[in-house]
C-alpha cells in the first residue's frame, strides 16, 4: 500500500512538473526565447501596444490618474517612475504599487510593469531606508561596502514592490562636476567606480532588482545638471572610451540589465543629446561595448532636451536613436508621445523591425523580473 502511494504521489508530481515546464516553455516562446519560436512577442503586436511598451510614465501623488489606469489597461505603457510624493510612508508606496500592477491588461502583456525609483543613495533618494550613505561614501568605504549598500538596498525595494532602480550613477567625478560635488559619483577614477559601483549594481540584480548603470557614456565632466541647463562635454572620443565608458563595459561583462543615456551633447561623437544620437545609443552602446539590455532616456522634459524640441519631436528622435525606453515624469507627455510614435509607425515613417527588437527587449525584461520575483 505504501509503495503504490508513492509511486502513485511520483507519477502525480512528474505530471505538474511536466506540466509546468511546458507553460514556461511556451511563454518563453511567446517572448522569443524558445528554441521552437519563429517570431518574437514584439512582431506579433498590433501598432497600438507596439508603440507603448517604449513609454514610462510618472503622475503625482499616491492615486492613480484614470489615464494612467486607462494606458495600463490597454497595453500602452510598459512602466511606470515614482518619486517621493508617491511614496510619503512604505505602506502607502507599497499599496500603490500593488494597485498599479493589478489592473487587467491584455493576455500577452499580463508581464510585470516596470516600477522605477531613484535610489541613489545621499542626495537622490525617494525612499527612506537604504542605501544609507551617498554613492561617494560607498566608493570610499570599497566593494564589499557598496556590495552590502546594493543587498540592502534590493531588500529595500522588493519590500515596497519596486523592481527597478535607477542606479548606480557610473559618471566618474571630475572636479567642478555637478556629479562629483554632489556626492553622487563613486569616484574620480575609471578603477573606483569599477570596483564600487558595479558590485552594488550586481548585488542590486542578485535579488531581482533590475539596475540602471547612469548616464552613459558619462556625464562627470558636465558642471550642471542637463535637467536644468544644455551641456556639452568636450571630451576627446578616446578620452570618453579609455575613462568615461570604462565602468559601463564592467557593468555590461556583469550582466547589467538597464543604461541610461545622458541627455548631454558629446560633440566627438554628436551634434545631438545622447539619447537621441544613434552613433551613441547604438554605436557606442551596443556595437562598440555590446551591450544587449534595455536602454532609457533620462527625464525627456529636463532642460537639455527641451531645446531641441517638443514632446512628439523629441520622443520620435529617442525613438529613432535607438534608445529604447523613453522616460516621462509627466504622463501627459508621456501620452502626447506615445501618439506620436503610435502615428509614426502606422504610416511607416519608422524601421519596424528596429522598433520591435526595441520593445522585444523591454519585454523580455519585464519576463524576467516576474520569473526572478518568485
Amino acid at each position: 500500500m505504501g509503495v503504490a502511494r508513492t509511486r502513485t504521489r511520483r507519477r502525480l508530481a512528474a505530471v505538474i512538473l511536466g506540466g509546468l515546464a511546458l507553460a514556461a516553455f511556451a511563454l518563453g516562446a511567446a517572448l522569443g526565447n524558445g528554441p521552437a519560436s519563429r517570431s518574437s512577442a514584439a512582431e506579433r503586436l498590433p501598432p497600438k501596444q507596439l508603440a507603448g511598451q517604449r513609454i514610462v510614465i510618472g503622475f503625482p501623488g499616491t492615486e492613480i490618474p484614470d489615464r494612467v489606469r486607462e494606458m495600463v489597461r490597454e497595453g500602452r505603457i510598459a512602466g511606470v517612475i515614482l518619486f517621493s510624493g508617491n511614496l510619503p510612508t512604505r505602506d502607502e508606496g507599497s499599496r500603490l504599487v500593488a494597485r498599479l500592477q493589478a489592473i487587467p491588461r491584455p493576455p500577452h502583456l499580463h508581464l510585470p510593469l516596470l516600477i522605477m525609483v531613484d535610489q541613489e543613495g545621499g542626495l537622490v533618494k525617494r525612499l527612506n531606508g537604504a542605501p544609507t550613505v551617498s554613492a561617494e561614501e560607498m566608493g570610499a568605504r570599497g566593494t564589499r561596502f557598496s556590495r552590502r549598500q546594493g543587498r540592502r538596498t534590493a531588500r529595500n525595494l522588493r519590500n515596497v514592490h519596486i523592481n527597478v532602480d535607477l542606479a548606480p550613477v557610473l559618471d566618474v567625478g571630475r572636479p567642478g562636476g555637478v556629479i562629483a560635488e554632489t556626492h553622487r559619483s563613486f569616484g574620480a577614477t575609471a578603477q573606483r567606480v569599477k570596483d564600487t559601483a558595479v558590485p552594488f549594481a550586481h548585488a542590486l540584480q542578485a535579488q531581482a532588482v533590475a539596475a540602471t548603470a547612469k548616464h552613459f557614456p558619462g556625464l562627470g565632466a558636465a558642471p550642471e545638471n542637463t535637467d536644468f541647463a544644455v551641456q556639452r562635454i568636450r571630451l576627446s572620443k578616446r578620452t570618453l572610451r579609455s575613462v568615461d565608458e570604462a565602468p559601463y563595459a564592467r557593468f555590461i561583462a556583469i550582466g547589467g540589465d538597464l543604461v541610461m543615456i545622458s541627455s548631454a551633447i558629446y560633440p566627438a561623437f554628436s551634434d545631438k543629446p545622447a539619447s537621441l544620437s544613434r552613433p551613441i545609443a547604438v554605436g557606442e552602446l551596443r556595437s562598440r561595448l555590446g551591450f544587449h539590455g534595455v536602454s532609457i532616456t533620462d527625464a525627456l522634459g529636463g532642460a537639455a532636451i527641451r531645446a531641441v524640441g517638443g514632446t512628439r519631436r523629441t520622443a520620435i528622435a529617442a525613438a529613432k536613436a535607438g534608445t529604447d525606453l523613453l522616460l516621462f515624469s509627466d504622463y501627459h507627455d508621456g501620452a502626447r508621445a506615445y501618439r506620436a510614435l503610435l502615428r509614426k509607425l502606422q504610416a511607416d515613417g519608422i524601421d519596424r523591425g528596429r522598433f520591435e527588437r526595441s520593445v522585444q527587449r523591454v519585454l523580455s525584461l519585464r519576463h524576467r523580473l516576474g520569473v526572478d520575483k518568485n
